[in-house]
């Protein structure tokens, strides 16, 4: 159990958007409603020589940035926690005496994988962001782009975004591996709710209401 409870956040952190790309084809989720209108942005945007949309664009960048750089720091503070185990095993002990220091550093392990894999996906996401604005700048801003082209940069915000996403994410199932400091069965407890409260945000909250009802226009 306290194997399982170590992963489970981990594991539904990485089978999370899976699952969600095979349901969003039969109800769309908030992000696949956003991409249209990423491609309004952009057949707009091509139309207009305004700094608007490089101010948009940068505001887009800088927030990846800015989790990128702060998931760096949470990787190098669990390495740092790697070398205070027994101190931790300390703290932890009249919530859970029969952990283990190996229980420990399983549960360390499976936390830095959440981070490391964000990491990646902002630092991916920053990139596809990056091609996004290159794009945008190369293309003609007098109404000539072919939709082809529109097509190919408002899919490179999307996939940045998406990135993001995922990225943003790994903070939410954090809190569960946070929980199993506690109890296996509040980590368990934690990720249930967790998924509860994505799936409502992407598929029932009010933001994909409000949207849909214009994207249906």
């Amino acid at each position: 159990m306290t194997v399982l409870a170590s992963f489970l956040p981990l594991i539904c952190f990485l089978l999370y958007p899976l699952v969600v790309e095979r349901l969003e084809a039969k109800h769309p989720t908030l992000s696949a409603l956003m991409s249209r209108h990423r491609l309004r942005w952009v057949n707009n945007a091509v139309s207009r020589d305004t700094p608007m949309d490089a101010i948009l664009s940068g505001n887009l960048m800088s927030s990846v940035s800015f989790f990128a750089s702060t998931t760096v720091l949470l990787i190098l503070a669990l390495f740092a926690v790697f070398g205070q185990l027994s101190a931790l095993r300390s703290a932890t002990e009249h919530l859970q005496p029969q952990l283990t220091q190996f229980d420990l550093e399983l549960h360390l392990a499976a936390v830095l994988a959440i981070f490391v894999v964000a990491f990646l996906a902002f630092t991916l996401s920053l990139r596809n962001f990056n091609h996004f604005c290159i794009m945008l700048g190369a293309v003609q801003h007098d109404g000539s782009a072919t939709a082809e082209e529109i097509r190919v940069i408002a899919a490179l915000n999307t996939i940045g975004a998406r990135n993001f996403n995922h990225g943003i994410r790994a903070y939410y199932f954090a809190m569960a591996s946070l929980a199993w400091f506690a109890s296996p069965w509040l980590a368990i407890a934690t990720t249930i709710v967790i998924i509860g409260v994505l799936a409502y945000r992407e598929f029932f909250s009010t933001s994909r209401h409000l949207i849909d009802s214009i994207t249906a226009k």
